[in-house]
C-alpha cells in the first residue's frame, strides 16, 4: 500500500514583509494613510484612477494598493496581513492541482517533503500558480501541467552545469537574469529521486 501523504504545511513568502513595509509607510511617504486615499478616490471618480493617483504623487506599488483596496484592480493574499497570506496560501495549491491535475498532487507532496529534508531553513511558499522554495533567495520552484510538474532550479551560469543525462533544460535564465536557470520534467518517483542531487546544489548555492 502506498504510503499516505499529507499536505504539507507554508511558509510566509518574503513579498508579504515587502508589502507591509510599503503600507506601514503609506503616510509618511504619500501624506496621506491607504484608507484616506481609498476615499479620495472613490470621492473623485477619475476617468484613469491609476493615472490620478500618480499624479497625486504615489507611485505605481502605492497606487496600486490603493487601487486593491478600492476595489478597482484585482488583489490577492501579499497585499493582506502575514495570517491573510498564511490562511490564502493552501488554497493557491488547492487550486492548482485541481481537476485534470489532481493526479499530480502526491508528486508535488513528495517534491515539499524532499526539499523540506534538504535544510530547516528552507521554506515553501506557494503563490497563485507555482510554488517556490526559498532558502536566502529561491533556489527552486515547482509548477503544474497537464500532465507533469516542471521543477525550476537555480544553478547558474549552463557553462559550469554538466548534465550527463540530458534531462536537465536550459531555461535561458541566466543569460535574462533570472534566478531559475534550468528546469526537471517530473512525471514519477523516479525522476523526483534523479532531481534530489540538483536540489541539493540548488540548495547549497543560496546559502550565502
Amino acid at each position: 500500500m502506498a504510503k499516505a501523504i499529507h499536505p504539507a504545511p507554508f511558509d510566509l513568502h518574503p513579498s508579504v514583509a515587502y508589502v507591509q513595509a510599503i503600507l506601514a509607510n503609506f503616510k509618511a511617504k504619500t501624506g496621506h494613510a491607504l484608507e484616506d486615499w481609498v476615499v479620495f478616490l472613490r470621492r473623485e471618480q477619475p476617468a484613469d484612477p491609476k493615472g490620478w493617483l500618480k499624479a497625486q504623487g504615489l507611485g505605481t506599488n502605492q497606487a496600486g494598493f490603493v487601487l486593491q483596496r478600492a476595489g478597482a484592480a484585482p488583489g490577492h493574499a501579499f497585499d493582506d496581513t502575514p495570517e491573510g497570506y498564511l490562511a490564502a496560501a493552501p488554497g493557491y495549491v488547492d487550486a492548482q492541482y485541481g481537476g485534470k491535475k489532481a493526479p499530480l498532487r502526491p508528486l508535488f507532496e513528495q517534491v515539499v517533503a524532499l526539499v523540506r529534508n534538504l535544510g530547516s531553513d528552507v521554506k515553501v511558499c506557494p503563490c497563485e500558480t507555482m510554488v517556490p522554495f526559498y532558502r536566502n533567495h529561491v533556489f527552486a520552484e515547482v509548477k503544474p501541467y497537464a500532465s507533469r510538474l516542471d521543477l525550476g532550479l537555480a544553478l547558474g551560469d549552463p557553462a559550469t552545469v554538466a548534465d550527463s543525462s540530458g534531462k536537465l533544460k536550459d531555461t535561458g535564465g541566466f543569460q535574462k537574469k533570472d534566478r531559475i536557470t534550468h528546469k526537471l520534467e517530473l512525471v514519477s518517483e523516479a525522476d523526483l529521486k534523479a532531481a534530489l542531487p540538483w536540489l541539493q546544489r540548488a540548495y547549497e548555492r543560496d546559502g550565502d
